[in-house]
């Protein structure tokens, strides 16, 4: 029984990852337009440096990242925060809304802001596609999920050791400050990292709330795939694959319990 589950499990497992192995891999072929294997070369690497095109989309990718992720950062953990450690009327039905952006399909979100976009700018002349609103909505869908790592990592602490502080005579804001922020860090530092991967990665809202100037490697890559799929778009990819996977390892390594590090 054991030896057939293991060889499912290798099964599933290649079934998810050799897509993935396949890019990396050939992003070292040496032939011009993919195809057979022609040999290893880094040249693909070192043609990104001298794309203008890709830099610049590199760039975008990181500013909409960076700036989205430290936004839905913070205001997740305000969300968090609030849902974990406050009880107000309607608190239930708070909690199940915040988990909508998360299980709708992306393309569902995409639209919405487009619409949400177009009423916008029809009655008020504003939010013109490109940048900002494409900061917007990665920070809609983002703020959910710092939001529900940051509730998790509140619900795993003792609430003995807050109790403790206030025995101690501290306030309740240096009890949050020197004693609940320290040991809610892990949990904003992954649900950060959770965020800045769904970032770097979302192509769909992404491309329905762009415009001119601010494309980014996702959408920049969707546009070379329909050329045709050559060796520097397998280097892009797999530059985006490499990226993701360290964020998101960091992000599982900051939610492990530390009690439980020696499983």
């Amino acid at each position: 029984m054991r030896p057939l589950l293991n060889a499912w499990v290798c099964l599933v497992y290649a079934f998810m990852y050799l897509p993935i192995a396949v890019v990396v891999v050939f992003s070292f072929n040496a032939a011009q337009h993919g195809g057979p294997w022609r040999g290893f070369t880094t040249e693909w690497y070192q043609r990104l440096l001298d794309s203008p095109d890709k830099i610049s989309a590199a760039q975008n990718t990181l500013v909409l990242g960076l700036v989205s992720t430290a936004v839905a950062t913070a205001l997740g953990t305000l969300l968090g925060y609030g849902l974990s450690r406050y009880r107000f009327p309607g608190k239930k039905v708070f909690s199940l809304l915040m988990y909508v952006p998360v299980i709708i399909p992306d393309i569902v979100m995409a639209v919405a802001m487009l619409s949400f976009y177009s009423l916008v700018r029809e009655h008020l002349r504003l939010f013109e596609l490109g940048m900002t609103t494409m900061i917007i909505a990665h920070i809609t869908f983002q703020v959910p999920f710092v939001a529900i790592v940051v509730r998790s990592r509140l619900a795993g602490m003792d609430p003995a050791i807050e109790e403790a502080a206030h025995d101690l005579y501290a306030g309740s804001r240096r009890t949050f400050w020197h004693v609940t922020l320290p040991l809610m860090m892990p949990g904003i530092l992954a649900g950060g990292m959770l965020a800045f991967t769904l970032s770097l990665d979302d192509f769909v809202v992404s491309f329905f709330t762009t415009g001119p100037g601010a494309t980014t490697l996702p959408i920049l890559i969707y546009s070379s795939v329909k050329r045709g799929i050559t060796p520097d778009v397998n280097a892009l990819s797999t530059l985006i694959v490499a990226v993701s996977v360290v964020a998101t390892l960091g992000s599982a390594l900051l939610q492990r319990d530390p009690r439980r590090s020696g499983d």
